[in-house]
């Protein structure tokens, strides 16, 4: 059974990744927390504790607390030691010398990969995951990743064509070119296993996103935006954290400066309230108190679940209006930035700078698109059975 795990992602990430953690902890349940994004040991500070690779026991909660951090430059000599066996023979053919492990420094991108690594395989037996996560962009393209990865290798490298491997001899003659060497055919079934265990993380229905807001920020702008993203990649958000919260009587404050800024806020909370769909909107306090009172004002009415993941369904109306209507939430998406596409047996869908490429059902490829439209958080588009594919009626 996969584990629970958070995503905690967003501004103040690191200081609820280690409250969750605790409370998680308190709760009697085996926890990991994992730092995967902090370059500043933001979360050592918090916890006065120096996290390394290996899961080691928390102080205050030995035996159901563990705590580690990513190792970039772990995963980066893993993937060279599985390829370096690979490339030996065209290495030595150039003439090239490898590098050895101590020359090796992380390159951009291997952080995204190496979460994903620790994800799918590194859990240490917890009950749950704790992540302090990359911020929100970064962590929607390392959750659109896997599936992104799986498609391009599946063009590129089709699982049919190893069946070609026994006429490789034959086809090279006919088509006067060499064709490709067992390795890649091997390498293709490896890599397309890793990513399917990856896909499996990320996808698992106990794997959510907490998002984490400043009680100053301005404008929600933002987290429609981030909203909008996890939900086209078919992620669940549990909950909204808003840190570095005043009290609601600082509105009432002598102090001018004060008062106006805690009456801002009460104004922002009430909005995004309002607009969150029941998404849990949670308040961590300012200033700045101990981990455990964190936890115990972010969870005081308990944790939130991880919710249902948002997926496109298909409306029947050909009884009514000769259509079926293929429905996607996109909570927090604005029509300005929408991105509709119909390829071939796919259906192209972009909400800002996120995009990506959802395989229609059967009944919807014999269809054409006869409009869309976007309402209420929901992406609509309308599909008119084609008569040359249809099946006609009986008479």
């Amino acid at each position: 059974m996969s584990p629970r795990t958070v995503l905690v992602t967003g501004d103040g990430s690191a200081a609820v990744a280690a409250a969750t953690a605790l409370h998680s902890a308190k709760q009697g349940r085996r926890t990991l927390l994992l730092a995967a994004d902090d370059p500043h040991r933001a979360v050592d500070d918090l916890l006065d504790t120096r996290l390394t690779a290996e899961p080691a026991p928390y102080r205050d909660a030995p035996g159901r607390l563990a705590v580690a951090r990513i190792d970039e430059q772990d995963a980066l000599r893993s993937a060279l030691d599985h390829l370096g066996g690979r490339l030996a023979p065209a290495l030595d053919l150039l003439g090239a010398e490898p590098l050895d492990a101590e020359e090796l420094t992380p390159l951009p991108g291997i952080r995204q990969f190496a979460l994903l690594r620790a994800l799918r395989s590194g859990t240490a037996g917890a009950d749950t995951v704790v992540v302090a996560a990359p911020p929100p962009a970064e962590l929607l393209a390392l959750l659109a990743l896997p599936e992104q990865l799986e498609r391009y290798l599946s063009r590129l490298v089709p699982e049919q064509r190893q069946a070609a491997r026994a006429l490789r001899p034959l086809l090279a003659a006919v088509a006067g070119v060499p064709m490709p060497a067992d390795w890649l055919f091997e390498a293709r079934g490896a890599a397309s296993a890793a990513l399917a265990e990856a896909r499996a993380a990320v996808e698992a229905p106990g794997t959510s996103v907490r998002l984490v807001l400043d009680a100053d920020a301005h404008g929600d702008g933002g987290l429609g935006r981030i909203r909008a993203g996890l939900a086209l990649y078919g992620r669940r958000l549990d909950a909204v954290v808003v840190h570095r919260a005043l009290p609601a009587a600082a509105a009432a404050s002598p102090d001018p400066w004060l008062a106006a800024r805690a009456a801002r806020q009460q104004e922002r909370l009430a909005q995004l309230a309002a607009g969150l769909d029941g998404v849990p909107l949670l308040v961590a306090p300012w200033p700045e108190v101990a981990l455990e009172e964190v936890a115990d004002a972010l969870y005081a009415d308990g944790e939130p679940a991880p919710g249902p993941a948002p997926e496109p369904r298909v409306e029947d109306r050909l009884a009514e209006d000769g259509l079926l209507i293929w429905h996607l939430a996109l909570p927090g998406a604005d029509r300005s930035g929408l991105e509709l596409v119909r390829r071939g047996d796919e259906l192209v869908v972009g909400t800002g700078a996120y995009r990506r490429i959802l395989a229609l059902p059967a009944a919807l490829r014999r269809c054409t698109v006869s409009g869309a439209g976007l309402a209420g958080g929901v992406l609509s588009v309308r599909f008119a059975p084609d008569p040359a594919l249809w099946p006609s009626p009986r008479s």
